[in-house]
This record gives structure tokens, sequence and C-alpha cells, in this order.
């Protein structure tokens, strides 16, 4: 995908005069840089010190440790998936190909490389995804774990392959500053984990290529920082890569100045990044996974080199893992809002291993756990290594003393029932920053599980690059479980990752802790000359989800989307739909009752245009069953809809 004139024109406008003069500046230094590649300074007596403290591999459960070594296993095989796509080609892999497109991204100066085309490059996220070096970090820990040098001479030969074909500045692998703090924190769980190992030393700190390779990234990191409207997640793992690297690689002349910038530009972000509730403010869970991993890894890395941290940065980590553990559902699965990529911030498990489950235990060492907070019953690699780093502590703020079910600044309220019903209800703002770019045109959107199986689901993200089509669907409106007026979005999409017009919600109702009913009521502005109010009530009594759909202003045309999980089966007849699905083993089933004013289809892996699709993961999409009422907002009645478990 390139971008048009257009789009930069729509990209400037939500800029503010200090952004714009700052990458007027990014401008004139990549140029200079072109020209003028100064040499790392020479180091001597390097030496690394950031090493894990003797119990902390002795507390690896089994059962994680054998996770990770079949995972390394399969890696000395050549073999892993990414996005959807396998590979078998990792034994020594091409670091510039694509093996979804079959394409190699061209070489050359990194700042002229064109990675958002995908007819030209490939796929850029398959493409980065290798090279920041989590599978490393994954074979390193094999090699931590069983003394098994086959583990760490991959590691090496991988690495010192990685640097003879990305020297500086050179191709597609130093554009991004999210890939580079990503890439050197890697880096430096690879050095801790292959301490054991004789060729370590040599390896890093006794290395001249390696000591060049972390100089010139920290170097590009503290002169690229990602600014203004695109200070989300980014900056954050700019931040925390920079930081962990210049207190565990603190052996260059520039390692205290960019230690203590990274270290104030990480609390300033994190701040900024997240509400006073614990949410991250891109309305996007996977990415509040993320920020909350890089952060606890930053803190990890000063806390072991002895570096003090600012107290705030441990306030926002614990507020974040308070809130997370808030609104998991009964299995552990957080809401599916908003954008998700996949992307990790510190990769030490194999397959199998539950991400938000490690996050909850990870918290539980270091801040501890609440009493509301769910039970976590998996085992993972990554929490023992990183709370023996990481120094215990309880922030001095106060905790949730129940389990909180409604975000006010997020606009996120959690209704739950029996039977293990959760029901996630949106009204909070579209997105974070001017360009809002990993929301969603998901305005008073509800997404509903029973016993954590989809029931009326988020279809999720699929897609970012290269496939104009099929992002847009994922992020629109209709892709939603809300009603669409005219055809149009509620925000107004400018590009791939741009919003240029928000849809502006508010909640006037959030009490999920009523006696017999959980109620919640919000509107937006999205539709111009109308306001869309939606009332949702989940009856516990009755096992009952009734959510009524209003609008005020002309009448217009309209569209009420309900998403299904993938494992779930429709029978619609008319305007009632009998809902099935299997859990373990066991027979569910419910019954949509739509409204009768709309005339209602299925559908169901539609491609022109797309309508009936759910990606589990970034790279991956199946058929599921989306049902689609049509008509008009011609009733002061409004739209009724009742979904009645059975059972």
């Amino acid at each position: 995908m390139t971008m048009s004139a257009g789009w930069y024109l729509r990209r400037l406008s939500r800029m503010g005069p200090r952004e714009a003069a700052g990458r007027a500046g990014d401008a004139v230094r990549r140029r200079r840089w072109r020209s003028a590649r100064p040499d790392c300074p020479q180091v001597t007596g390097a030496r690394f010190t950031s090493v894990l403290p003797a119990e902390a591999l002795a507390a690896v459960p089994p059962d994680a440790a054998k996770r990770l070594v079949a995972e390394a296993d399969r890696l000395l095989e050549g073999r892993a998936v990414y996005f959807g796509v396998e590979r078998t080609d990792l034994a020594d892999p091409d670091w510039w190909y694509d093996p979804k497109t079959g394409r190699r991204a061209p070489g050359g100066y990194a700042f002229g490389v064109p990675y958002r085309d995908e007819d030209t490059v490939g796929d850029i996220k398959q493409i980065w995804e290798l090279s920041r070096h989590q599978y490393l970090t994954k074979l390193a820990a094999a090699y931590a774990l069983t003394g098994d040098e086959r583990y760490a001479e991959r590691t090496a030969g991988h690495l010192r392959s990685w640097w003879r074909a990305n020297p500086p500045l050179c191709g597609v692998h130093w554009v991004s500053g999210i890939e580079l703090g990503i890439r050197l924190l890697a880096w430096v769980w690879i050095r801790r984990l292959l301490e054991g190992w004789p060729g370590a030393a040599g390896l890093f700190e006794d290395n001249p290529v390696a000591l060049a390779q972390i100089w010139h990234h920290q170097r590009w990191l503290a002169a690229f920082p990602s600014r203004g409207s695109s200070a989300n997640n980014h900056v954050i793992a700019e931040a925390a890569g920079q930081s962990a690297a210049a207190c565990a690689f603190g052996w260059f002349p520039s390692s205290a100045r960019w230690r203590a910038e990274a270290l104030r530009s990480l609390e300033r972000q994190l701040r900024s990044n997240t509400f006073a509730s614990g949410l991250n403010r891109e309305s996007a869970t996977e990415y509040h996974g993320l920020v909350l991993e890089l952060g606890l890894a930053a803190v990890a890395e000063a806390d072991a080199a002895g570096v003090p941290v600012p107290a705030s940065i441990r306030r926002v980590l614990l507020r974040m893992t308070d809130a997370l553990a808030a609104v998991l559902d009964s299995r552990l699965r957080p809401p599916r809002q908003g954008d998700a990529d996949d992307g990790h911030g510190l990769v030490l498990d194999g397959a199998g291993t539950d991400r938000w489950a490690s996050l909850l235990a990870t918290g539980d060492a270091v801040f501890g756990g609440l009493a509301w907070w769910p039970t976590v019953t998996g085992t993972d690699v990554r929490t023992p290594l990183l709370a023996a780093l990481l120094r215990p502590t309880a922030p001095a703020v106060p905790r949730p003393a129940v389990r909180p079910a409604h975000f006010a600044d997020a606009g996120m309220t959690i209704l739950r029932g029996p039977g293990e019903i959760w029901c996630r209800c949106d009204g909070g703002p579209h997105g974070f920053l001017s360009i809002a770019a990993h929301a969603h045109a998901d305005a008073l959107s509800v997404e509903v599980r029973h016993d954590g199986v989809d029931v009326l689901a988020d279809p999720g993200t699929y897609c970012y690059h290269g496939q104009p089509g099929w992002r847009q669907y994922f992020r629109s409106t209709l892709g939603h479980n809300t009603l669409q007026l005219d055809g149009a979005d509620q925000s107004a999409s400018g590009g791939p990752f741009l919003w240029t017009r928000h849809a502006r919600s508010r909640v006037l109702v959030a009490d999920p802790s009523a006696e017999g009913a959980g109620r919640w009521c919000a509107e937006h502005d999205g539709y111009r000359h109308s306001v869309h109010r939606r009332r949702v009530e989940l009856s516990t009594a009755d096992r009952e989800l009734r959510v009524v759909d209003e609008v005020r202003g002309p009448r217009r045309a309209a569209r009420l989307a309900f998403h299904l999980g993938p494992a779930v089966t429709a029978d619609l007849v008319e305007n009632r739909a009998v809902l099935s699905w299997t859990r373990e083993g066991e027979d569910c089933s419910a019954v949509l009752e739509l409204p009768e004013r709309l005339t209602w289809r299925a559908h169901r892996g539609e491609t022109d245009p797309p309508l009936g699709w759910y990606s589990a993961g970034f790279g991956r999409k199946e058929p599921a069953t989306t049902l689609v009422g049509s008509g008009f907002t011609d009733s002061a009645e409004g739209f009724v809809t009742v979904l009645r478990f059975r059972g």
C-alpha cells in the first residue's frame, strides 16, 4: 500500500505545530545521516553483569519448561508459524524475505525503503516479526534451562547472520523505532540467558560487530523518537528497549544519558498512554498487554542494574495490572477491542502458554494479587525469571477492594451474569491522540461470551498493510455489533492508521452490579444530525440480555449487525435465530430475538464486499455467521434485541 498525496495532507492536518517541526527536523537528520555514518566509539573492558540470580531457573515450573523446549526443538528444525504462515526455512533464514507474498525487500538506505508498499517490499509484518528476535529468546531460554549447547549455537549463528545482513541504516529493519526497541530488549535477554555458555562474551561484549549494532540501535532511538500523534505504543517500545539496553549494555560514553532520557520518556509516555483507571488509552486490548509487558521488562532491567526508577512508573504498571485482572472473562480472556497484531514485549515461553495468565502471575509476584483477582492455574517461564529481577513493591496507591466493572474514563463497562455470562459495553473515546491509529469505528458495540466462548463477537483485526479492503472491513462500523446509518462509519477514516473525524460517545448509565440486572446506557454523535443511543440490560434471574437501539434525528437507512463467534451456528427464521455451540463436550444454546421492523439475513464468508468473518489472530481469518437487519429509523420505539441463554 503506497500513500497518496491526499493521505499526506490528511496526516499533516492531524499534527500540531510542534510535531510538524519535529518531523521536519527528523527529515533533515535522515538526509544528513545518509552521508555521515559515524563509527561506534571504541569500547574496552566491557562486562555483562545483569545476570539471573542462581535460584531463578530452578523456579521455572517443569511443564512450562517442557513447552518451551518443545518449541525450541521445532525452531532447531527450522519450523515456525508467523501470522498464519508456516515457515520451514528458519535453519538459515533470509532476513528480508516475506514467505507470504514470496517477495524480498529491496536494500539501500533504510529511510528510502518504501516499507508500506507490499508490491515492492512484501508483507512488512512478516519480514519484521522474525527480526524482533523473540524466537531467539526462546532458544536462549531453552539453553539456560537445559544446558544443551545446540540452542546457544543456533542463537549465536542467527545473531551473527543478522548483523552481517543488516549493517547500520541499511535495509528495512532500520526503518521503524518499535522494531529497534523490541529487538534491543530481546538482545539483553539473549545475553542474560546465554550467561553459562562459554561463547557468550565473544558473541556480545567482546565482539566489535555486536557492540556497533547495539550502539547504532541506541543512537537511532535517541534521534528519532515517535512524535506527537504517533506517540502511542511505539514510543513505549522505543523507551523500554533503549532503557533496558542502556542499563544492561551500559558500555558507551552516551549510555548514562540514553538511560536517563529513556526512563524519563517511559515515565511520561506510560502516564500519557494510560487512563487513571489503568486501561490503555488506545482502546485496543492487545496493546494494553504489549505496553504492560514492555513496562515490566524495562523496570526489571533497571532493578537488576540498581538504577532508580521513577515511582510513577510502578504505579502505572500496578494500575494496568489491576485493570487487566478486572476485565478478564471466566477463561482469562480479555476484551477483543480495537486493533490486535499479536505483538509481545518479551517472549520466553513456548506455544500454549496463556499470555494473560502470565501477566497476572507476574503482577502477583511483583505487586501482590488482590482477593477478587481471578485464579491463575497455568504456568509460564517468564514470570519466575522476570520476578527474580524485579524488586517486589507495593506502591502507595489505593487499590480496588472489589472487582471494578465500570471504567468511566475509558468508557468500558463489564456486565456479568450467571453461567459465566460476560458482556462488554463500549461507550468510550474513539481512540488515542489525534489519529486514533488503532481504533475501530465501534461506538456502542457489545461483545458477549458464555463461559469464554464468543457468542456476539468482536471480529478482530486480521491485517494492517497491503489489503485495504479487508483492513477497512475489520475496523468498520458494520464489522462490529452496533448500528450503522446510511451505509457510513461512525468515524471517518483517512487511511489504514488514520481517523480524521472521531465519534464522541458518552455513558449515561452504568450500574453493572444493580440488584437483579446490570444496566448500561450510552450515546454517540458520529452520524451527523442524528444521535444513536443504546441501552443494555443483563437480567441475572432470566439469563437474558436486552439491547435497545434508538436514533434521534431524521429518517435514515439503518443496518444492525450481530457477529457470531466461529464456534456458534445460527438457525435464522425471520427475526428469530437459534444459536448453538459446544463447550468442552457440552452442548449450549441461546435464542436471539431480533427487531421485527428490520429484514434479517445471515451472511457467512462473503468477499465482495467482505462480511461474515472472524480473525482469531493477526494474518488469520475464518468464516463466521453475521446477522444483519436492514430497514429505516422511522419509529420512536427503537430496535429491541433480546439474547436469551438456555439451560
